[in-house]
């Protein structure tokens, strides 16, 4: 009994590993899917089977994931097949778009669900949010790359944009801290998988693509730069530690009043 609850919150993202081996077999009987596909989204199911069992021993408990976490979990797994697809294109003949775009676009239905589905059922939670972003920029990373391919290499910025805020956290902690709501942010964020999907649809000429890829990203290059701005002129400073040394160790000393000076006897006395 003891060891069933304690097993039961790594459930989930085991079965989440399970449905991504699933659909990377549906994906080689219907689609061809190579071995190279099969690595990229074998690595990819371990990666987040290995990433959401960190974070639920972190949070504690025996809840599990969450209803909105298991619509997350969904997604990224729908992401998996993306990535499967858009790896193998570039060393095999290219995917099927309408495999491609079905994929992508159902993982985007899916990103308006989660939320809801969390603030209905009162599971809202930090890890559950980190999940969905991560699952967000997962699937964008995987189309910048496909649709990189036909419109050039600077669509990779969209998908690479994320993960540098991320990198940048490292030596910048204050990059780190929690930002307001804003309804633009999530908009722009969520034009990003919209205008890629239509780029990867391939249903408009390639310079109207363009442009419409171009614009999305300069809105999320807005974005993120609003998002560094306000947190820059909202960071904590923190007095360097020389400074704080300085008046514990040396002020003190300073300040303390001098000894008197002990005046010589006059000749011939006894001090």
């Amino acid at each position: 009994m003891g060891t069933e609850i304690i097993s039961r919150p790594h459930q989930g993202p085991v079965v989440g590993a399970v449905a991504q081996v699933g659909l990377l077999a549906t994906l080689t009987a219907t689609t061809g899917l190579g071995a190279v596909g099969w690595l990229v989204g074998v690595a990819h199911a371990l990666a987040v089977c290995v990433a959401l069992d960190i974070g639920l021993r972190r949070r504690g408990g025996t809840s599990g994931l969450g209803p909105a976490d298991r619509v997350t979990l969904a997604r990224m797994t729908l992401a998996g097949g993306v990535a499967a697809l858009v790896v193998d294109t570039v060393v095999r003949a290219p995917a099927p778009t309408a495999v491609l775009v079905g994929l992508a676009a159902v993982a985007l239905v899916l990103d308006a669900v989660d939320g809801k589905v969390a603030r209905r059922t009162g599971t809202v939670s930090a890890l559950g949010a980190r999940f969905d972003m991560e699952a967000d920029a997962f699937l964008i990373l995987a189309l910048s790359v496909h649709v990189a391919g036909s419109l050039g290499p600077w669509v990779l910025t969209i998908g690479l944009m994320r993960y540098v805020f991320f990198a940048a956290g490292r030596p910048l902690p204050w990059l780190n801290a929690p930002l307001p709501p804003s309804m633009a942010r999530k908009t722009v964020a969520a034009a990003q998988g919209v205008v890629l999907v239509v780029a990867t649809a391939d249903v408009l000429p390639r310079p109207a693509a363009a442009v419409l890829v171009g614009a999305a990203l300069a809105g999320l290059t807005w974005s993120f730069g609003r998002d560094v701005a306000w947190l820059y002129r909202n960071r904590r400073v923190e007095a360097p530690v020389r400074t704080r040394v300085h008046y514990r160790l040396i002020t003190p000393v300073v300040e303390r009043p001098a000894a008197p000076v002990k005046q010589p006897h006059p000749a011939g006395t006894r001090g």
